[in-house]
């Protein structure tokens, strides 16, 4: 029995006895010591815990222990972590009285919920799905700067009806970062404001083929299922286009009237597209008298490669550019755009429409500010020093826990792709969830109609999960592997 006095009085208010004991290693100790010592009312809901290099040094364990010991009991609902705020015991956990014994799970907001009331649904313990940034690390101090900033410099018509094609000072911005950070060629009145690529893809194609574009679309073989039930939502069929290591396979592209790809870092499977077949997509663009609509959803994040610069600083009037700050900020922001050859600028402006469906406009000064100040150049390269330290942890976990699994599209973007021995997908994605580890299959990308051989793999986003819950992520994940 390990028996220790945590003296920090200055962190939590008073000393905290913790009886570090019984089997399972020292952090299953250290979560039964927490789980009792709030089940027992001697740390009472809001308090305060002390920041684990702290407690590490006064239990005398290793640092990672007490972080994955408090990303557990986050994950369970005995505590609560938020930037800036620390670590505390959840407000909704309740004391078990004397002699009732414990229970094995906290009491949520047990005062407020009636007793007949069923239970609520418990997201993920650990959350490794694809496509989000790590929430906690907006950058909320520098935006609410920029956002004072926008806010106070706002000329008085920035209160009144807006322009449909987005506020002029985020078109210019735009136009200088995106020439500079992915080589866009273009100009502040060739830019559309949206909400993002859906609602893009929304605008272009609209609902019952009444769009900008028409289809067929071509689209790659693995993609988000989601762009594909707009698209077919909107009346337009898409013909998948095999992959390869090269990214899509560009060759077998026919009649169809547009082609939708990630040149950049193919979605999900990984890569650039070849530049052989960079050009030769823009060559049967300028034949067919087609156009490219280009996704690049994660551009600004590379690691291992030098900068893939956009499809669309070949052709301009062939390539349609759609970016936002989804993956870059943060999804909540709803802002994007579209870089748009000069004869689609008007039918996209007609398209848009009412002002409901525009974005905000504060939002809009705000992210022009941003840019301009070199507050979003500075955040995105502590992202991507941050992502890239993620991806290194996931890959050397595999390598010492699952050495049998191939881990590919790592030079680039938020996510990883696991491949598995045939067969062992489904089982997998079973097992996850069983566990509480959310991620995705491959073959949840995989379009329906494609002929390309299935292959087994697990999409894991190392971005999602913020950074006191992330080792104990990666444990799970790597114990819901299939054996070699």
């Amino acid at each position: 029995m390990t028996e220790s006095w945590v003296n920090s009085a200055e962190r939590i208010g008073a000393d905290l006895h913790l009886e570090l004991s019984g089997p399972g290693g020292r952090r299953a100790a250290l979560m039964r010591a927490l789980r009792e010592a709030v089940r027992s009312g001697r740390l009472a809901p809001g308090t305060r815990l002390p920041p684990y290099r702290s407690l590490a040094a006064d239990l005398g364990v290793a640092r990672n222990t007490v972080a994955d010991a408090y990303a557990e009991l986050v994950a369970e609902g005995w505590l609560t972590a938020r930037q800036g705020s620390g670590t505390r015991v959840a407000m909704g956990v309740r004391p078990t009285p004397s002699g009732q014994g414990g229970s094995a799970e906290p009491l949520r907001h047990a005062a407020r919920v009636p007793v007949e009331a069923p239970p609520r649904a418990r997201g993920p313990r650990h959350d490794l799905r694809q496509g989000t940034p790590d929430a906690s690390a907006f950058p909320r101090a520098a935006w609410s700067a920029a956002y004072r900033r926008a806010l106070q410099a706002a000329p008085s018509e920035a209160f009144g009806p807006g322009d449909p094609a987005g506020r002029r000072e985020l078109r210019e911005a735009l136009t200088e970062y995106l020439a500079r950070a992915r080589g866009v060629r273009t100009e502040p009145d060739r830019i559309v404001i949206c909400s993002g690529f859906a609602h893009a893809l929304r605008l272009l194609f609209g609902q019952g083929g009444g769009g900008v574009l028409r289809g067929p679309l071509a689209v790659e073989a693995y993609g988000l299922d989601f762009h594909r039930g707009l698209l077919t939502a909107a009346g337009v069929r898409t013909v998948p286009l095999p992959l390869d290591e090269h990214g899509a396979q560009v060759a077998g592209l026919g009649r169809e009237r547009a082609v939708l790809l990630t040149p950049a870092h193919q979605f999900p499977t990984g890569g650039p597209l070849h530049p052989e077949r960079r050009a030769a997509v823009i060559d049967w663009a300028r034949a067919r008298g087609a156009v490219v609509l280009e996704d690049d959803y994660d551009g600004e994040f590379r690691y291992d490669r030098r900068p893939v610069g956009a499809l669309q600083g070949l052709d301009p009037e062939r390539v349609i550019h759609i970016g936002s700050v989804s993956k870059s900020l943060s999804p909540a922001l709803r802002l994007g755009w579209m870089v748009l050859p000069e004869r689609y600028v008007a039918p996209v402006l007609a398209a848009k429409g009412e002002r409901e469906a525009w974005a905000s406009v504060l939002d809009q000064l705000a992210l022009a500010d941003f840019l301009v100040s070199g507050s979003y150049d500075r955040h995105v390269r502590r992202m991507r020093q941050r992502y890239r330290r993620r991806r290194d942890r996931l890959v050397a976990a595999l390598a010492a826990h699952a050495p049998h699994v191939e881990v590919t599209g790592i030079a680039a973007g938020l996510h990883a792709v696991l491949r598995l021995p045939p067969g062992t997908e489904r089982s997998a994605v079973k097992a996850a969830a069983w566990q509480g580890v959310a991620l995705d299959g491959l073959a949840a990308f995989r379009h329906p109609e494609t002929e390309m051989p299935a292959a087994d793999g697990l999409v894991v986003g190392y971005a999602t999960a913020p950074e006191h819950a992330y080792g104990a992520a990666l444990e799970a994940l790597c114990g819901v592997l299939p054996p070699g």
